[in-house]
């Protein structure tokens, strides 16, 4: 571990299982151990916060892909977990939401050194939510059915069987590390699925320990296997692997379309979480205190680094001027710092490479001749800090407005009517997430309809729960997380008639 790193984890008086953790070289987990890759590679994990070395973990490639998705199979079709009865299959889902909530601590701490998330938030949202997550879809291994039908040929019966699909291989973002892999993970555990899942490249720590977690809480080997590495040798291999059965996997929108492709080769099942432009519609009776905090919660939440952030702001002409004014005014109480540290709100890009390209969209920014109301330069301090940055007057033809920047930058335009407001919000390739702000219900439910995307929020942004299902419309994706609506995308339906 690096001296300097070492010094910002004395400062915030971090667990000493977290210490002890991030003192170990760490393998990938495959069959119920920790193993070395095939190659014997290794790489440093990085810490954004000051650019200091984390820990080691070992780098796989096409042969541990295999190893695991071989285990996987074999927990599949010879262990007993496909054959588990439902209650036993919850109750030890539930077990190991149990383990990671007495771990809770230590998952908060890595997952904040891991990828610069305040611990602030990353506790409440990222762990405790992954938790509630998990609990919530143990729940439905009891609850999965088919139904009978009624045949017209006489003298038989029909009815249909939910079985789970099989391999499942799991492809989650450095974004959100452990969040993602449990809306990964929990559902097709809860059915009877196995999974290979691979953690991003430069954050896989949390999952590395989340593995341990399983073993504790008596999974059996082969049930969750875990592999490192690039995606680029590691996805693509497991995407394109004739021995999984479906494939989901949360990231960027040109990447997804190569998983895709990918999967469809073997006709392997596919869901797409991919990227996202949101809109935020404000209209002259919003509350503004309203726009002003879902903002914050939104856009300026994770440094940035959220696929569903509402970064297009249009807002009604009678409120744009104070609006903008009331968004940027908000961002003074925005703390930025040390992520163990409890008063930071917002931590570090994730990497130099991000940190490069969402500096460089802010440049665009500035050269498109946005107005820049608020910050607009890097954090004069060590490792990749990002000023929360508001450009206002933008257009819809601005590189800005058009493209995902995935940082702490929101853009703001005016509008003058509902239809020209629902024209520039549908205005995108993207179509994640969407909201609308209004005391009008007969014009938020016009909206709410006409808005082109997965998921609507009405005076608040990115509003969901675990019941709802979360998946976008266009190129923000294909298929659903979350809600009872993510268990059919690991079940298979058979037919079954019977002639009497």
């Amino acid at each position: 571990m690096d001296a300097i790193t070492q010094a910002n984890i004395d400062k915030y008086n971090v667990t000493e299982e977290t210490r002890n953790f991030l003192g170990k070289h760490h393998k990938m987990f495959i069959n119920g151990e920790f193993v070395e890759s095939a190659s014997g590679q290794v790489s440093t994990i990085e810490d954004p916060a000051n650019g200091g070395e984390l820990i080691t973990v070992t780098m796989g490639n096409e042969a541990d892909v295999d190893a695991a998705v071989a285990a996987a199979r074999q927990a599949f079709e010879d262990s007993e977990w496909s054959r588990l009865s439902p209650m036993d299959r919850q109750a030890l889902l539930l077990k190991l939401a149990d383990v990671m909530e007495a771990n809770a601590q230590t998952l908060a701490e890595l997952e904040s050194l891991d990828a610069g998330k305040a611990i602030s938030g990353c506790m409440p949202v990222d762990i405790m939510g992954s938790i509630d997550f998990l609990r919530y879809m143990a729940g439905w291994a009891t609850k999965i059915d088919g139904a009978t039908r009624d045949v017209s040929t006489p003298d038989a019966f029909g009815y249909t069987l939910k079985q789970p699909v099989g391999v499942v291989g799991a492809i989650v973002p450095w974004n959100w590390p452990l969040n993602m892999a449990m809306w990964k993970l929990a559902a097709p555990l809860t059915v009877g699925c196995t999974v290979v899942l691979k953690p991003a490249e430069i954050t896989p720590i949390s999952m590395l320990y989340f593995a341990k977690l399983c073993q504790e809480a008596g999974l059996p080997k082969g049930v969750v296997n875990i592999v490192t590495g690039k995606g680029s040798t590691v996805g693509s291999h497991l995407a394109a692997h004739p021995g999984i059965n479906k494939v989901s996997f949360t990231g960027s929108t040109p990447v997804g379309k190569i998983v895709g492709k990918a999967a469809v080769e073997n006709i392997t099942h596919v869901t797409l979480e991919l990227g996202g432009k949101s809109p935020m519609v404000a209209f002259d009776d919003a509350n503004i205190a309203d726009v002003a905090e879902s903002c914050i919660n939104s856009v300026f939440f994770n440094s940035g680094q959220v696929c569903s952030a509402g970064s297009r702001l249009y807002v009604q002409r009678g409120i744009y001027e104070e609006t903008v004014q009331a968004v940027a005014k908000a961002l003074d109480d925005v703390v930025i710092g040390d992520p163990l540290n409890p008063e930071t709100t917002q931590g570090p890009q994730i990497s130099k490479a991000q940190f490069n390209s969402v500096m460089n969209y802010i440049n665009i920014g500035k050269e498109e001749g946005a107005r820049l109301v608020k910050g607009g330069e890097a954090v004069d301090r060590p490792g990749y800090y990002i000023q929360p940055t508001i450009f206002a007057d933008t257009t819809n033809d601005m590189r800005i407005v058009r493209e995902e920047i995935f940082g702490p930058v929101l853009v703001i335009q005016p509008f003058d009517t509902e239809e020209e407001a629902m024209r520039l919000a549908n205005d995108s390739d993207f179509g994640l997430a969407a909201s609308v702000f209004t005391q009008d219900i007969s014009r938020a439910h016009r909206c709410v309809k006409n808005l082109h995307a997965g998921g609507v929020s009405v005076n608040t942004h990115d509003g969901g729960d675990y019941s709802l299902p979360f998946g976008g419309f266009k190129q923000s994706g294909i298929g659903k997380d979350m809600g009872p609506e993510q268990l059919a995308y690991f079940l298979e339906t058979k037919t079954v008639f019977i002639k009497l």
